[in-house]
């Protein structure tokens, strides 16, 4: 029974997995110059800031939350770094571990609203979507274009890996990211909390465990995820902007559901949000391939896996529940 559980439980992350082979075969058979290294190491280069966001929603949505504030707090760290670098001189140094703080506060501050005023983190999350963005255009309707040296450095380095092909140096942040994520999700006290959270919130309680302290670091460590995706975001546009990143929190929801994790929380791996991100890359790669479809097609395929998704999940949790009885 146990080992029928287990194998349950891989289910999704296995038919994600499966699911970006079977892409990217399908890539490369049908399109010249598909199957190559840096076409995989492009998906990376152009999903960098994405992997780091969603690797913090993949805490919350553990934990039996969500976080709709991450695409504006990325737009206010591109802002706030644009302004303070570009207008104010301020050096990198300084501005980079500031937003970073700035994201941690402002996920901290929405993480202690939701456990103690015990408000719903959907409208939590929510108005906090709205102020991040409203202070985005406080500081400037305008776009705050940056040409200061240590961010254009960033931006063109190459590191060149065997065989020719290459990544940038956010690609090595968000991988990072993905390995300390996987370590603290299943090797750390903090980890084994939140999918205890997720499970179930007054079972976590009655065996003692720190619940307040986890949900608030929850949302912490996901404001935090979103301001470092914000400079890598940074690096990658070389701007700051109110409208960078709008939507951005559905595609990131996006990825941590189609990379197996159960929206009701308490089930699912990094790993697999890693997959997830990569398949949104690989279709919109295979659109771009393709040239004659409209970058819309991307959102309709990640609509129907969504709906696959949600529907696996919803069968494997009622095939659970009938086997439990």
């Amino acid at each position: 029974m146990s080992v029928m559980s287990l194998n349950r439980k891989f289910i999704p992350i296995l038919v994600t997995f499966g699911l970006f082979v079977v892409m990217f075969a399908a890539g490369s058979f049908r399109y010249t110059g598909f199957f190559s290294l840096q076409v995989l190491m492009n998906l990376l280069i152009d999903n960098a800031f994405l992997l780091i966001t969603a690797v913090g929603m993949s805490f919350v949505i553990l934990s039996g939350g969500i976080d709709l504030s991450v695409g504006s707090i990325i737009a206010l760290t591109t802002m706030v770094s644009a302004s303070l670098v570009q207008q104010q001189g301020w050096p990198p140094v300084v501005v980079i571990p500031l937003v970073l703080v700035m994201g941690a506060v402002f996920g901290y501050g929405m993480g202690a609203i939701i456990h103690y005023f015990k408000i719903q983190p959907f409208i939590v999350t929510l108005a906090g979507m709205f102020l991040a963005r409203g202070l985005c255009y406080v500081i400037s309707i305008d776009t705050i274009t940056i040409d200061n040296a240590f961010y254009t450095s960033v931006a063109q380095t190459k590191i060149h890996l065997p065989g020719g092909s290459f990544v940038s140096i956010s690609v090595i942040i968000a991988l990072v990211v993905i390995a300390a994520a996987i370590y603290i999700a299943h090797y750390t006290r903090f980890g084994r909390n939140v999918y205890a959270l997720g499970g179930s919130e007054q079972s976590a309680l009655l065996m003692g465990l720190p619940v307040a302290r986890t949900k608030i670091l929850v949302y912490t460590l996901s404001g935090f995820c979103s301001a470092l995706a914000g400079v890598v975001f940074t690096f990658y546009m070389l701007s700051g902007y109110g409208l960078h990143a709008v939507g951005l929190e559905l595609d990131t929801i996006a990825a941590v559901v189609i990379g197996g994790t159960l929206l009701t929380g308490g089930v699912g791996y990094v790993i697999g949000t890693f997959f997830g991100v990569m398949i949104q890359g690989i279709i919109q790669t295979i659109i771009s391939f393709e040239g004659t479809l409209s970058s819309w097609w991307t959102k309709i395929v990640i609509g129907l896996l969504l709906f696959f998704f949600i529907l696996l999940q919803r069968l494997l949790i009622a095939r659970r529940s009938t086997l439990k009885l």
